[in-house]
């Protein structure tokens, strides 16, 4: 079979790959998220400066490798096997968990994940070296682990999740009152002394963060260690100095530059930072291959059982062009990811200024917290005085932006100060982590000064805070579950491979099948997201415009509920409760989405021409009407599938004939209903409601036939009360559509005339 380390290391080394795009597209959120939310500078131009920050960032990544090889555990425990055992495990479980947070759209720490996948695959493999020595107990477990490392990163997740929150709401707030909302009428050593302040805490952070673990920070090392104090006093005066000049004499808006300078800033540190994340692993394995193969290490010719891997404890420097190849694929990553696309968006929508759609769903917590908050806010208005509260409030009155309906989509989720406050924020603090040797995670960091400016910022007003709420406790949730997930996952893993080495091809496997599935689930979803949201539309809606965009609603309403009815009905006859379960999904997401088109009301008359407000009557009344029939759909899928799931009787053939010739002859109206609004052949509508009559009489018939049933040889009152209910809710499925079409025909002949 030939070496089975390198067919490993071959595998390892396209996991890394793999690895690297599902790290980046879950990572981006970081340092993109300040920029292209207050859409301060050209997406485009945000792109290539985060990029020139990630090739930075790979280049200074060499000296936090260290903490695969010996970070988590004591090299010197394990063998070249173990090792191997090890790492597969880590990669594998990483991958799977990074796609998973990346399809949902979840922001996760990269960081987090592969220190706990190394903790829980060196412990299962611990355990089974403990358990195959008898001179060993659990007790000794401790010598195979360094368990400090461990505590450090729970220390840091809580600590660097409260103190992220708390400083950037502090920031923000006093930010907020120096500027206000109209901050360009502030004077401009204002803003020159802000931008000082800014670029000094950027351009340190830079220096502590990028050059530290570089090759040629020894050079300048006795330029900086000691002098903290008088490099920052000095950046600040020269940069405060060159923000004046730049400001009176090029006009040059100082928040552009900052946000600018903090995007690199914090491109560059996620790269450096967690590029041994992706790659760390794999170079580490590489390293303890060559150690085998090396007989001036390997003198004795040890076997991979029984090398001991002590020689990882030692620093290897790691290869220049291996991190810049690494780097090019992160960029390549950051340009195409769909997903990463999603999980920005996902951080924008929480910390949206306005108002709009929420993604998360608000629950009991959320709820709890919002009633806390506002009773809190109740008693700081009884405390202070109403002179001091009224000039607060004035610091944070919006200004009015008069724009086009055309150009209303152009609006930043937040404006530049929110932006740079971020930026600088989140760049101290991961400064202040690092010179103090604190494990910390730039996802949780970045997310929870962007929640904390928002709250500061009140942006969560009474419309959208229990929703906000409600996601951060989500995203924050998913970070310890992925902790979790991730130490009892890997150590899942590296038992079975250490059970036998043929159950590696088999996870390898698992994996191309899950994140292909993945993958076409988010393709499913993405072509399922509404391509114009209400919110962000870029054309006045006029009387024409909301025909045809409701014709195109009508159409594809029609065109599911026929699919929905039949398969219902044919499930039913087969008496299969699991195709019964799978129709009722698909129901409760048709109810969901017309849920979320009443929602967006709001935002559809607000988009209304002037001369065409009338309009709005008669879309509410469509949407009515069209939450009719699903509802009515939901009400006869929920029904069938209780009579099945509670194992009744299933109908009797004389009751499936006559619901299949309802069923046929209801499908051929639905198809001729998603045609005429398909073809906008709305002069066709009077043919279809003069067809219903019959569709009517038959139901009614199927009702009278019944009940002759019930007379002679209808012995189950489950099948009865399951029989008429979806006659009945057939007949109001008719009704509401009959009305549709009404409403609709009456209006589109009232408009052509008009025209």
């Amino acid at each position: 079979m030939g070496d089975p380390y390198i067919l490993m290391l071959v595998a390892l080394a396209v996991l890394a790959i793999v690895d690297l795009v599902v790290g980046v597209s879950n990572d981006a959120v970081n340092f993109l998220n300040s920029a292209i939310g207050s859409k301060a500078i050209s997406v485009r131009n945000i792109m290539i400066i985060a990029s020139l920050g990630v090739f930075f960032g790979a280049i200074t990544s060499s000296g936090m490798m260290e903490v695969a090889r010996k970070g988590i555990f004591n090299p010197s425990m394990f063998m070249f096997q173990d090792i191997m055992f090890i790492f597969m495990a880590v990669m594998i479980t990483d991958i799977l968990l990074l796609d998973i947070f990346n399809s949902l759209g979840m922001p996760t720490s990269t960081t987090v994940s592969i220190v706990f996948e190394l903790l829980g695959a060196a412990v299962c493999i611990s355990l089974i070296k403990i358990s195959a020595n008898d001179a060993q107990s659990f007790s000794d477990i401790w010598s195979y682990i360094n368990h400090e490392t461990a505590t450090k990163i729970i220390f840091g997740i809580l600590l660097s999740v409260v103190v992220a929150f708390s400083v950037g709401a502090i920031v923000q707030f006093t930010s907020r009152m120096i500027y206000s909302f109209n901050f360009e009428k502030r004077a401009t050593y204002i803003s020159a002394l802000f931008g000082g302040f800014a670029i000094t805490a950027i351009t340190y952070f830079i220096i502590i963060k990028g050059m530290k673990g570089t090759p040629f920070y020894k050079d300048i090392k006795y330029l900086i260690e000691g002098n903290t104090i008088a490099i920052i006093a000095g950046s600040f005066v020269i940069w405060s100095v060159i923000s004046q000049i730049l400001i009176a004499a090029f006009k040059v808006n100082v928040l552009k530059l900052i946000i600018g300078i903090g995007t690199f800033s914090l491109a560059m540190a996620f790269s450096g930072n967690d590029l041994v994340n992706f790659v760390g692993v794999p170079i580490a394995a590489w390293n303890s291959y060559q150690a085998l193969n090396d007989p001036l290490i390997n003198t004795l010719g040890l076997s991979a059982d029984a090398f001991s891997m002590g020689v990882l404890a030692k620093k290897v420097p790691s290869n220049i062009w291996l991190l810049l190849f690494a780097g090019a694929i992160m960029v390549a990553t950051l340009w195409t990811s769909s997903k990463a696309q999603n999980v920005i968006k996902t951080g924008i929508d929480l910390s949206r200024q306005g108002e709009g759609h929420e993604k998360f769903q608000p629950n009991p917590l959320s709820r709890v917290v919002v009633r806390t908050a506002m009773t809190i806010n109740k008693g700081i208005s009884f405390i202070f005085p109403k002179a001091l509260l009224n000039f607060i409030d004035s610091k944070f009155q919006k200004p009015v932006i008069e724009l086009p309906k055309d150009k209303t989509y152009e609006l930043p989720a937040f404006d530049m100060v929110r932006a740079s406050v971020n930026l600088i924020v989140a760049g101290i603090l991961i400064s202040i982590a690092t010179s103090m040797k604190l494990p910390l995670s730039t996802t949780y960091v970045t997310f929870m000064v962007a929640m904390g400016t928002s709250l500061a910022d009140r942006a969560w007003g009474r419309e959208s805070a229990v929703y906000r709420v409600a996601g951060v406790i989500n995203v924050i949730g998913g970070w310890f579950l992925t902790a979790i997930t991730a130490f009892l996952a890997a150590a899942l893993v590296a038992y079975l491979i250490s059970w036998d080495m043929v159950m590696i091809p088999i996870l390898l496997a698992v994996v191309a099948l899950l994140i292909g599935r993945n993958s076409l689930l988010h393709r499913k979803r993405s072509k399922e997201v509404k391509k114009q949201e209400y919110i962000e539309r870029s054309e006045s809606i006029t009387i024409n415009g909301v025909i045809e965009e409701s014709a195109d609603h009508i159409s594809s309403v029609a065109n599911r509920v026929n699919k929905l009815y039949t398969n219902v009905v044919d499930d039913l006859a087969k008496h299969d409760l699991n195709k019964l379960r799978k129709t009722d999904k698909h129901v409760g997401k048709l109810n969901d989405e017309i849920d979320s088109l009443k929602d967006g009301v709001f935002y559809f008359i607000k988009s209304l021409d002037e001369t065409s407000v009338q309009a709005s009557r008669f879309y509410i009344m469509v949407l009515g009407y069209l939450q009719d029939v699903a509802q009515s759909i939901s009400y006869i899928s929920r029904a069938s599938y209780k009579h099945v799931n509670n194992n009744h009787k299933n109908l009797k053939k004389g009751q499936l004939k006559d619901l299949k010739q309802i069923d046929e002859e209801l499908s051929d109206l639905l198809m001729k209903v998603a045609d005429v609004f398909e073809k906008r052949t709305f002069d066709n509508l009077g043919e279809i409601l003069i067809e219903k009559q019959e569709l009517f009489k038959n139901v009614s018939l199927s009702i009278e036939n019944q009940v002759s049933r019930i007379r002679t040889d209808e012995t189950s009152p489950k099948n009865t009360t399951l029989y008429f209910s979806l006659l009945l809710e057939t007949k109001d499925l008719i009704s509401a559509l009959m009305n549709l079409l009404n409403t609709y025909e009456e209006f589109y002949l009232s408009t052509k005339q008009n025209n």
